[in-house]
């Protein structure tokens, strides 16, 4: 897929200030859409995830942090790339209809409520009921009414849990179909032979508050195990493959050997 930025029309004085140019640095850099599969505890391929991959055209070849991106662009920015990602899955709707396999799309809680206003967002998310929206940050998430006013959404993911704003309050405030657990507090845990234990633990209270714990990070055959002796329900990670072209998407196996 061709590289895109959000805009051409942006000024190019050297007189400007530090905030001005890295303003200026982020609006001119581009963006590449990959993916990366999660496959259940048994095998069978549950869904994909979207990524956005980052570069700046002085250096087309260096990846640079998603996060930082999407922070210096303004609202109505993040919903172009969000409708541009939904326009990306639906060239692929007949994959994820025959197979029974959803799409994630990362999303933060402004964006999200900001589509209440956006028409255009709001047919596509009609027309593809196997997108999943997963919420990035806890801190400024909508309000579980607000969500109602937007039953097109479907259910909700919780991205990143134990990451960050990402804890125990986000699991009471929203309804979830599905919570992912941070790579970060999933190392962590497997650390000791206590953390393992609690490891369990978290994942059994967790799923109290949702349909299923999808396990981030996942990337050596001894982890992949650990996941399946848990109470999670999938993973994602380097095991099963890093992020790859959507050119790809027809060779992902369905179920693991």
């Amino acid at each position: 897929m061709m590289m895109k930025n959000i805009s051409h029309r942006l000024p190019s004085s050297t007189d400007i200030s530090p905030q001005q140019k890295a303003h200026l640095f982020w609006q001119q850099c581009q963006r590449l859409y990959t993916f990366q599969p999660i496959y259940q505890v048994s095998g069978r391929l549950l869904a994909i995830e979207i990524l956005t991959a980052v570069s700046h055209p002085t250096a087309p070849e260096k990846r640079l942090s998603p996060e930082s991106y999407f922070d210096a662009l303004e609202i109505h920015q993040r919903l172009h790339v969000v409708h541009e990602q939904l326009r990306l899955l639906k060239e692929w709707q007949p994959f994820f209809c025959d197979n029974k396999v959803v799409a994630s799309v990362n999303i933060d809680g402004p964006t999200l409520m900001a589509i209440q206003q956006h028409p255009p967002v709001r047919r596509l998310i009609t027309e593809l009921p196997w997108v999943r929206f997963e919420l990035t940050e806890h801190h400024a998430l909508p309000q579980e009414e607000m969500i109602a006013q937007m039953p097109e959404l479907g259910p909700l993911w919780l991205d990143d849990f134990g990451s960050g704003m990402a804890n125990f309050s986000a699991l009471t405030e929203l309804k979830y179909d599905y919570i992912k657990l941070s790579r970060e507090l999933f190392i962590l845990l497997g650390k000791t032979d206590e953390g393992r234990a609690l490891f369990s633990v978290l994942l059994a209270l967790i799923n109290r508050y949702c349909n299923g714990v999808i396990v981030e990070g996942v990337e050596t055959e001894e982890e992949w195990k650990q996941v399946c002796s848990s109470p999670a329900m999938a993973a994602q990670g380097y095991f099963f493959s890093r992020p790859v072209s959507f050119s790809q998407l027809i060779h992902l196996p369905l179920q693991l050997a």
